[in-house]
Protein backbone atom coordinates (compact mmCIF):
# COMPACT_ATOMS: atom_id res chain seq x y z
CA UNK A 1 0.00 0.00 0.00
CA UNK A 2 1.62 3.71 -1.16
CA UNK A 3 2.46 5.78 1.44
CA UNK A 4 0.74 9.14 2.29
CA UNK A 5 1.20 12.15 3.99
CA UNK A 6 1.28 11.92 7.91
CA UNK A 7 1.39 8.35 7.87
CA UNK A 8 2.88 7.06 10.85
CA UNK A 9 5.20 4.05 9.74
CA UNK A 10 7.55 2.18 11.81
CA UNK A 11 11.37 1.84 10.57
CA UNK A 12 14.73 0.78 11.52
CA UNK A 13 17.76 3.36 10.76
CA UNK A 14 19.51 1.43 8.25
CA UNK A 15 22.15 3.51 6.47
CA UNK A 16 22.78 7.51 6.15
CA UNK A 17 22.32 9.95 3.46
CA UNK A 18 24.83 12.03 1.51
CA UNK A 19 22.92 15.20 3.08
CA UNK A 20 23.31 13.19 7.04
CA UNK A 21 19.61 11.93 7.30
CA UNK A 22 18.86 8.28 8.47
CA UNK A 23 17.55 5.57 6.10
CA UNK A 24 15.08 3.29 6.72
CA UNK A 25 12.57 0.97 4.95
CA UNK A 26 8.62 0.37 5.21
CA UNK A 27 7.67 -3.34 5.97
CA UNK A 28 7.41 -5.28 2.23
CA UNK A 29 5.83 -8.61 1.95
CA UNK A 30 8.44 -9.84 -0.39
CA UNK A 31 10.40 -7.02 -2.36
CA UNK A 32 11.91 -3.99 0.12
CA UNK A 33 9.89 -1.36 1.43
CA UNK A 34 9.92 2.20 0.31
CA UNK A 35 13.20 4.19 1.30
CA UNK A 36 12.31 7.20 3.86
CA UNK A 37 14.51 9.76 4.67
CA UNK A 38 14.57 10.96 8.65
CA UNK A 39 16.44 13.60 9.86
CA UNK A 40 18.63 13.81 12.98
CA UNK A 41 18.43 9.94 13.17
CA UNK A 42 21.31 7.37 13.58
CA UNK A 43 21.77 4.17 12.23
CA UNK A 44 20.81 0.89 14.22
CA UNK A 45 17.16 3.46 15.72
CA UNK A 46 14.32 1.99 15.86
CA UNK A 47 11.65 5.11 15.50
CA UNK A 48 7.52 5.48 14.72
CA UNK A 49 8.10 8.06 11.76
CA UNK A 50 5.27 10.67 10.30
CA UNK A 51 5.51 11.00 6.44
CA UNK A 52 5.50 14.36 5.62
CA UNK A 53 6.44 14.05 1.87
CA UNK A 54 5.96 11.46 -0.68
CA UNK A 55 7.66 11.23 -3.86
CA UNK A 56 8.24 8.48 -6.57
CA UNK A 57 10.05 5.62 -4.90
CA UNK A 58 11.19 7.24 -1.70
CA UNK A 59 9.68 9.67 1.54
CA UNK A 60 10.35 12.05 3.91
CA UNK A 61 9.56 11.88 7.39
CA UNK A 62 10.23 13.13 10.50
CA UNK A 63 10.70 11.51 14.46
CA UNK A 64 7.67 11.13 16.23
CA UNK A 65 8.86 8.69 18.59
CA UNK A 66 12.24 7.35 19.29
CA UNK A 67 11.48 3.66 20.52
CA UNK A 68 14.96 1.91 20.64
CA UNK A 69 17.81 4.19 20.53
CA UNK A 70 21.14 3.65 18.59
CA UNK A 71 24.32 3.09 20.35
CA UNK A 72 25.60 5.51 17.68
CA UNK A 73 23.28 8.42 19.52
CA UNK A 74 25.24 10.80 22.55
CA UNK A 75 23.35 10.00 26.12
CA UNK A 76 23.48 12.29 29.56
CA UNK A 77 25.79 15.05 30.09
CA UNK A 78 27.60 14.10 26.40
CA UNK A 79 24.24 14.79 24.78
CA UNK A 80 24.45 18.70 25.83
CA UNK A 81 24.27 20.10 22.39
CA UNK A 82 22.96 23.44 20.90
CA UNK A 83 19.74 25.68 20.92
CA UNK A 84 19.65 25.99 17.64
CA UNK A 85 20.57 22.79 16.59
CA UNK A 86 17.98 20.75 14.24
CA UNK A 87 16.42 24.51 13.65
CA UNK A 88 19.24 26.28 11.59
CA UNK A 89 21.09 24.64 8.59
CA UNK A 90 24.45 23.93 9.97
CA UNK A 91 24.87 21.05 12.19
CA UNK A 92 23.28 17.57 10.91
CA UNK A 93 25.27 15.43 13.19
CA UNK A 94 25.50 16.45 16.87
CA UNK A 95 23.26 13.92 17.96
CA UNK A 96 25.58 11.58 17.28
CA UNK A 97 29.22 10.24 18.80
CA UNK A 98 32.11 12.03 16.97
CA UNK A 99 32.99 8.45 15.92
CA UNK A 100 29.74 7.23 14.47
CA UNK A 101 30.38 10.47 12.78
CA UNK A 102 33.92 9.70 10.84
CA UNK A 103 32.52 6.39 10.48
CA UNK A 104 29.29 7.21 8.72
CA UNK A 105 31.67 9.88 6.40
CA UNK A 106 33.61 7.22 5.66
CA UNK A 107 30.89 4.92 4.02
CA UNK A 108 29.82 7.87 2.31
CA UNK A 109 33.10 7.92 0.28
CA UNK A 110 33.29 4.71 -0.23
CA UNK A 111 30.02 3.92 -1.45
CA UNK A 112 30.49 6.71 -3.69
CA UNK A 113 33.55 5.25 -5.52
CA UNK A 114 31.85 1.64 -5.32
CA UNK A 115 28.68 2.47 -7.17
CA UNK A 116 29.42 5.98 -8.72
CA UNK A 117 33.14 5.33 -10.09
CA UNK A 118 32.83 1.53 -10.11
CA UNK A 119 36.12 0.95 -8.02
CA UNK A 120 36.89 -1.50 -5.99
CA UNK A 121 38.82 0.77 -3.76
CA UNK A 122 38.22 0.88 -0.38
CA UNK A 123 39.24 4.40 1.56
CA UNK A 124 42.25 4.79 3.67
CA UNK A 125 41.04 5.83 7.59
CA UNK A 126 38.94 8.59 7.66
CA UNK A 127 41.43 11.87 9.31
CA UNK A 128 39.45 13.47 11.68
CA UNK A 129 39.48 16.31 13.69
CA UNK A 130 41.42 16.85 16.87
CA UNK A 131 38.54 19.51 17.96
CA UNK A 132 34.84 18.91 16.78
CA UNK A 133 33.67 22.44 18.01
CA UNK A 134 35.13 25.92 17.77
CA UNK A 135 36.92 24.98 14.58
CA UNK A 136 35.37 27.69 12.24
CA UNK A 137 37.55 30.68 11.47
CA UNK A 138 34.63 32.74 9.41
CA UNK A 139 31.23 33.27 10.20
CA UNK A 140 28.41 34.83 8.48
CA UNK A 141 25.54 36.01 10.68
CA UNK A 142 22.35 37.55 8.23
CA UNK A 143 20.56 40.02 9.72
CA UNK A 144 16.64 41.14 9.44
CA UNK A 145 13.61 43.00 10.86
CA UNK A 146 12.46 41.20 14.17
CA UNK A 147 10.29 41.16 16.82
CA UNK A 148 12.35 43.44 19.09
CA UNK A 149 13.63 45.54 15.87
CA UNK A 150 16.66 43.31 14.82
CA UNK A 151 16.70 39.39 14.18
CA UNK A 152 20.28 38.26 14.19
CA UNK A 153 21.55 34.33 14.03
CA UNK A 154 21.49 31.73 10.73
CA UNK A 155 19.49 30.57 8.35
CA UNK A 156 17.03 27.57 8.78
CA UNK A 157 17.47 24.65 6.24
CA UNK A 158 16.52 25.81 2.74
CA UNK A 159 15.52 28.76 3.41
CA UNK A 160 15.96 32.67 4.67
CA UNK A 161 14.20 32.37 7.61
CA UNK A 162 16.74 33.48 10.30
CA UNK A 163 16.78 31.79 13.36
CA UNK A 164 17.81 33.47 16.43
CA UNK A 165 21.19 32.71 17.71
CA UNK A 166 24.72 34.35 18.41
CA UNK A 167 26.53 31.68 19.78
CA UNK A 168 27.95 28.74 17.59
CA UNK A 169 29.68 25.81 19.05
CA UNK A 170 31.15 25.20 15.35
CA UNK A 171 32.65 29.02 15.94
CA UNK A 172 35.08 30.53 18.62
CA UNK A 173 32.83 32.15 21.42
CA UNK A 174 34.93 35.25 20.57
CA UNK A 175 32.30 35.27 17.40
CA UNK A 176 29.43 35.71 19.76
CA UNK A 177 30.69 38.25 21.82
CA UNK A 178 31.03 40.00 18.98
CA UNK A 179 27.67 39.54 17.87
CA UNK A 180 26.43 40.85 20.96
CA UNK A 181 28.13 43.80 20.61
CA UNK A 182 26.37 44.54 16.94
CA UNK A 183 23.19 43.48 18.17
CA UNK A 184 23.39 46.14 21.23
CA UNK A 185 25.09 49.25 19.27
CA UNK A 186 22.32 48.51 16.68
CA UNK A 187 19.01 48.95 18.86
CA UNK A 188 20.33 51.63 20.76
CA UNK A 189 21.67 53.22 17.19
CA UNK A 190 18.58 52.45 15.19
CA UNK A 191 20.57 50.87 12.52
CA UNK A 192 17.72 48.22 11.05
CA UNK A 193 18.49 45.14 9.63
CA UNK A 194 17.82 44.57 6.52
CA UNK A 195 14.72 43.19 4.68
CA UNK A 196 15.04 41.19 1.71
CA UNK A 197 11.17 41.80 0.06
CA UNK A 198 11.66 45.71 0.06
CA UNK A 199 15.19 46.40 0.52
CA UNK A 200 15.33 48.47 3.34
CA UNK A 201 17.69 48.33 6.47
CA UNK A 202 21.40 49.40 6.86
CA UNK A 203 22.36 45.87 8.12
CA UNK A 204 22.56 43.26 6.00
CA UNK A 205 25.46 40.48 7.26
CA UNK A 206 27.72 40.64 10.67
CA UNK A 207 31.16 38.99 8.52
CA UNK A 208 33.77 37.47 11.18
CA UNK A 209 37.27 36.32 10.95
CA UNK A 210 39.78 35.04 13.57
CA UNK A 211 43.28 33.90 12.53
CA UNK A 212 43.94 31.31 14.87
CA UNK A 213 47.73 31.46 14.87
CA UNK A 214 48.15 34.97 16.41
CA UNK A 215 44.34 35.58 17.26
CA UNK A 216 43.78 38.72 15.62
CA UNK A 217 39.86 39.15 14.81
CA UNK A 218 38.02 40.77 12.04
CA UNK A 219 34.55 42.23 12.25
CA UNK A 220 32.91 43.76 8.94
CA UNK A 221 29.79 44.97 8.49
CA UNK A 222 27.89 44.34 5.16
CA UNK A 223 25.99 47.05 5.17
CA UNK A 224 23.86 49.30 2.36
CA UNK A 225 25.22 52.25 3.43
CA UNK A 226 28.75 53.25 4.59
CA UNK A 227 26.97 56.24 7.06
CA UNK A 228 26.85 54.46 10.44
CA UNK A 229 24.95 55.91 13.12
CA UNK A 230 26.85 56.48 16.56
CA UNK A 231 29.79 54.91 14.70
CA UNK A 232 32.17 55.92 17.70
CA UNK A 233 30.08 53.49 19.83
CA UNK A 234 30.46 50.31 18.16
CA UNK A 235 34.09 50.61 17.62
CA UNK A 236 34.61 51.58 21.49
CA UNK A 237 32.42 48.71 22.14
CA UNK A 238 34.02 46.38 19.90
CA UNK A 239 37.74 47.38 20.92
CA UNK A 240 36.49 46.93 24.79
CA UNK A 241 34.48 43.28 24.49
CA UNK A 242 36.80 41.90 21.49
CA UNK A 243 39.98 40.04 22.41
CA UNK A 244 42.29 40.04 19.57
CA UNK A 245 40.34 43.06 17.34
CA UNK A 246 42.63 44.08 14.39
CA UNK A 247 39.85 46.04 12.20
CA UNK A 248 36.16 46.93 11.53
CA UNK A 249 35.77 47.03 8.57
CA UNK A 250 32.14 48.29 6.59
CA UNK A 251 31.09 46.52 3.02
CA UNK A 252 29.15 48.08 0.64
CA UNK A 253 26.28 46.13 -0.68
CA UNK A 254 23.35 47.54 -2.03
CA UNK A 255 22.37 44.96 -4.66
CA UNK A 256 19.00 43.04 -4.49
CA UNK A 257 21.07 39.94 -4.11
CA UNK A 258 21.52 36.84 -2.20
CA UNK A 259 25.54 37.27 -2.61
CA UNK A 260 26.76 38.10 0.83
CA UNK A 261 29.84 40.66 -0.05
CA UNK A 262 29.53 43.44 -2.41
CA UNK A 263 32.57 44.96 -4.32
CA UNK A 264 33.26 47.91 -2.18
CA UNK A 265 34.25 48.44 1.73
CA UNK A 266 36.08 50.51 3.96
CA UNK A 267 38.07 50.62 7.16
CA UNK A 268 36.21 52.26 9.71
CA UNK A 269 38.80 51.79 12.63
CA UNK A 270 42.69 49.35 12.61
CA UNK A 271 43.39 46.86 9.82
CA UNK A 272 41.32 45.70 6.54
CA UNK A 273 43.23 42.66 7.31
CA UNK A 274 44.53 39.51 9.41
CA UNK A 275 47.48 37.39 9.13
CA UNK A 276 47.51 33.60 9.90
CA UNK A 277 49.91 31.06 9.55
CA UNK A 278 49.25 27.57 7.47
CA UNK A 279 51.99 25.06 6.92
CA UNK A 280 54.59 27.47 7.89
CA UNK A 281 53.38 30.15 5.70
CA UNK A 282 52.11 33.20 6.11
CA UNK A 283 48.52 34.86 4.84
CA UNK A 284 46.82 38.10 4.80
CA UNK A 285 43.22 37.67 4.95
CA UNK A 286 40.79 40.34 4.01
CA UNK A 287 37.02 39.69 3.84
CA UNK A 288 36.72 38.79 0.14
CA UNK A 289 39.85 36.42 0.28
CA UNK A 290 39.44 32.68 0.14
CA UNK A 291 40.88 30.30 3.48
CA UNK A 292 39.82 27.40 4.32
CA UNK A 293 37.24 27.65 7.35
CA UNK A 294 39.31 24.84 9.83
CA UNK A 295 43.06 25.77 9.59
CA UNK A 296 44.49 23.06 11.52
CA UNK A 297 42.75 19.97 9.21
CA UNK A 298 43.37 22.32 6.28
CA UNK A 299 46.57 21.70 7.01
CA UNK A 300 46.68 17.90 7.76
CA UNK A 301 44.74 17.84 4.31
CA UNK A 302 47.64 19.95 2.71
CA UNK A 303 50.32 18.13 4.11
CA UNK A 304 48.49 14.52 2.79
CA UNK A 305 48.02 16.05 -0.62
CA UNK A 306 51.87 16.99 -0.34
CA UNK A 307 52.76 13.15 0.62
CA UNK A 308 50.83 12.11 -2.55
CA UNK A 309 52.23 14.33 -4.28
CA UNK A 310 55.27 12.89 -3.63
CA UNK A 311 58.07 15.45 -5.21
CA UNK A 312 61.70 15.53 -4.76
CA UNK A 313 62.36 18.94 -5.60
CA UNK A 314 62.79 19.11 -9.44
CA UNK A 315 59.27 18.54 -10.58
CA UNK A 316 57.01 21.00 -12.55
CA UNK A 317 53.08 21.22 -10.39
CA UNK A 318 50.27 22.62 -11.88
CA UNK A 319 47.30 23.39 -9.30
CA UNK A 320 44.22 23.94 -10.89
CA UNK A 321 41.40 25.95 -9.20
CA UNK A 322 44.36 27.02 -7.28
CA UNK A 323 41.89 29.53 -5.12
CA UNK A 324 44.64 31.89 -3.42
CA UNK A 325 47.48 29.66 -3.88
CA UNK A 326 47.56 27.84 -0.26
CA UNK A 327 48.00 24.13 -1.79
CA UNK A 328 50.26 24.98 -4.51
CA UNK A 329 52.53 27.26 -2.32
CA UNK A 330 52.44 24.96 0.75
CA UNK A 331 53.88 22.49 -2.28
CA UNK A 332 56.79 24.79 -3.32
CA UNK A 333 59.47 24.46 -1.04
CA UNK A 334 59.58 20.17 -2.14
CA UNK A 335 59.15 21.29 -6.21
CA UNK A 336 60.93 22.49 -9.05
CA UNK A 337 58.30 24.90 -10.08
CA UNK A 338 54.82 25.74 -9.58
CA UNK A 339 52.30 26.92 -11.76
CA UNK A 340 48.63 27.90 -10.07
CA UNK A 341 45.42 28.53 -12.65
CA UNK A 342 42.28 30.14 -11.01
CA UNK A 343 39.45 32.14 -12.40
CA UNK A 344 38.74 34.42 -10.04
CA UNK A 345 40.99 37.31 -10.27
CA UNK A 346 41.00 38.89 -7.01
CA UNK A 347 41.91 35.56 -5.47
CA UNK A 348 44.85 35.25 -8.18
CA UNK A 349 46.09 38.47 -6.90
CA UNK A 350 46.08 37.15 -3.42
CA UNK A 351 47.83 33.97 -4.74
CA UNK A 352 50.79 36.58 -5.85
CA UNK A 353 50.85 38.22 -3.26
CA UNK A 354 51.18 35.21 -0.80
CA UNK A 355 54.03 34.17 -2.97
CA UNK A 356 55.71 37.58 -2.58
CA UNK A 357 55.39 38.12 1.26
CA UNK A 358 56.58 34.28 1.91
CA UNK A 359 59.84 34.92 -0.62
CA UNK A 360 58.56 32.10 -3.40
CA UNK A 361 59.95 32.77 -6.56
CA UNK A 362 59.36 29.48 -8.17
CA UNK A 363 55.73 29.77 -8.62
CA UNK A 364 53.66 32.07 -10.63
CA UNK A 365 49.81 32.22 -11.36
CA UNK A 366 47.61 32.59 -14.12
CA UNK A 367 44.26 33.97 -14.46
CA UNK A 368 42.13 31.45 -16.34
CA UNK A 369 39.36 29.01 -16.57
CA UNK A 370 40.81 25.64 -15.34
CA UNK A 371 40.34 24.27 -18.62
CA UNK A 372 41.26 26.50 -21.25
CA UNK A 373 44.81 27.31 -18.88
CA UNK A 374 45.46 23.23 -19.44
CA UNK A 375 45.00 23.23 -22.81
CA UNK A 376 46.73 26.55 -23.69
CA UNK A 377 49.72 25.32 -21.44
CA UNK A 378 49.57 22.13 -23.34
CA UNK A 379 50.21 23.97 -26.16
CA UNK A 380 53.05 25.55 -25.24
CA UNK A 381 54.53 22.51 -24.20
CA UNK A 382 54.18 22.45 -20.92
CA UNK A 383 54.68 19.16 -19.16
CA UNK A 384 54.09 18.57 -15.66
CA UNK A 385 55.11 15.76 -13.58
CA UNK A 386 52.19 16.54 -11.22
CA UNK A 387 48.73 18.24 -11.65
CA UNK A 388 46.53 19.07 -8.63
CA UNK A 389 43.18 19.31 -8.46
CA UNK A 390 40.74 21.05 -5.94
CA UNK A 391 37.64 22.00 -7.98
CA UNK A 392 34.42 23.18 -7.17
CA UNK A 393 32.06 20.49 -5.77
CA UNK A 394 30.72 20.05 -9.49
CA UNK A 395 34.30 18.37 -9.73
CA UNK A 396 35.91 18.99 -13.11
CA UNK A 397 33.92 18.59 -16.48
CA UNK A 398 35.52 16.03 -18.98
CA UNK A 399 37.12 18.04 -21.35
CA UNK A 400 39.46 19.40 -18.30
CA UNK A 401 39.75 15.53 -17.26
CA UNK A 402 40.95 14.77 -21.19
CA UNK A 403 43.53 17.82 -21.53
CA UNK A 404 45.46 16.77 -18.18
CA UNK A 405 45.90 13.28 -19.18
CA UNK A 406 47.05 14.11 -22.72
CA UNK A 407 49.83 16.15 -20.62
CA UNK A 408 50.93 13.24 -19.46
CA UNK A 409 51.72 13.62 -15.64
CA UNK A 410 52.70 11.01 -13.78
CA UNK A 411 50.44 11.90 -10.65
CA UNK A 412 47.43 13.47 -9.97
CA UNK A 413 46.24 14.64 -6.49
CA UNK A 414 42.68 15.16 -6.72
CA UNK A 415 41.42 17.01 -3.44
CA UNK A 416 37.54 16.73 -3.44
CA UNK A 417 34.83 18.49 -1.53
CA UNK A 418 32.21 16.25 -2.77
CA UNK A 419 33.05 12.09 -3.19
CA UNK A 420 30.29 12.11 -5.40
CA UNK A 421 31.55 13.92 -8.13
CA UNK A 422 35.15 12.66 -7.19
CA UNK A 423 33.91 9.12 -7.93
CA UNK A 424 32.16 10.28 -11.15
CA UNK A 425 35.66 12.16 -12.60
CA UNK A 426 38.00 9.30 -11.00
CA UNK A 427 36.04 6.65 -13.53
CA UNK A 428 36.80 9.48 -16.33
CA UNK A 429 40.36 9.56 -15.39
CA UNK A 430 40.74 5.77 -15.38
CA UNK A 431 39.03 5.82 -19.39
CA UNK A 432 42.06 8.51 -20.18
CA UNK A 433 44.46 5.67 -18.60
CA UNK A 434 45.13 6.60 -15.00
CA UNK A 435 44.15 4.38 -12.14
CA UNK A 436 42.82 5.97 -8.55
CA UNK A 437 45.81 4.35 -6.16
CA UNK A 438 44.27 5.91 -3.06
CA UNK A 439 41.68 7.88 -1.33
CA UNK A 440 41.74 9.26 2.27
CA UNK A 441 38.73 11.08 3.54
CA UNK A 442 39.36 14.47 5.83
CA UNK A 443 36.71 15.41 7.97
CA UNK A 444 37.49 19.08 7.55
CA UNK A 445 33.99 20.39 8.93
CA UNK A 446 32.73 18.42 12.02
CA UNK A 447 29.19 18.04 12.96
CA UNK A 448 28.00 18.66 9.24
CA UNK A 449 27.50 16.35 6.56
CA UNK A 450 30.46 17.29 4.34
CA UNK A 451 33.82 15.25 3.63
CA UNK A 452 36.65 16.31 1.78
CA UNK A 453 38.78 13.35 -0.04
CA UNK A 454 42.45 13.74 -1.36
CA UNK A 455 42.88 10.67 -3.88
CA UNK A 456 45.86 10.00 -5.78
CA UNK A 457 45.97 9.00 -9.85
CA UNK A 458 49.20 7.39 -11.12
CA UNK A 459 49.46 6.79 -15.04
CA UNK A 460 49.19 3.46 -15.95
CA UNK A 461 52.31 1.88 -17.48
CA UNK A 462 52.35 0.08 -21.25
CA UNK A 463 52.21 -3.22 -19.54
CA UNK A 464 49.07 -1.95 -17.73
CA UNK A 465 50.33 -1.43 -14.25
CA UNK A 466 50.22 1.65 -12.80
CA UNK A 467 53.92 3.66 -12.30
CA UNK A 468 54.78 4.18 -8.30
Amino acid sequence: MPLKKNQIVRLEITGMTAEGSGVGRTAGSEEPGMAVFVPFTAVGDTVDCRIVKVASGYAFGRIERLLEPSPDRVTGSEGASCPAFGKCGGCVYRHVRYEAELRYKWQRVADALRRIGGLELAPQPIVGADRPDGYRNKAQYPAAPGPEGLRIGFYAPRSHRIVEQHYCRLQPPVFGRAVDIVARWAKEAGAAGYDEQTGTGLLRHIYLRQAEATGEVMVCLVCTSGKLPRAGELVAGLRAGVPGLAGVVVNLNRERTNVILGKKEFVLWGRGHITDTLCGLNFRLSPQSFYQVNRRQAQRLYELAAEEAALTGREVVLDLYCGTGTIGLSMAARAGQVIGVEAVAPAVEDARRNARENGIENARFLCADAAQAAAQLRAEGLSPDVVVLDPPRKGCDAALVATVAEMGPERVVYVSCDPATLARDLARFREHGYEARRAAPVDMFPRTAHVETVALLSRKSAAGLSTP
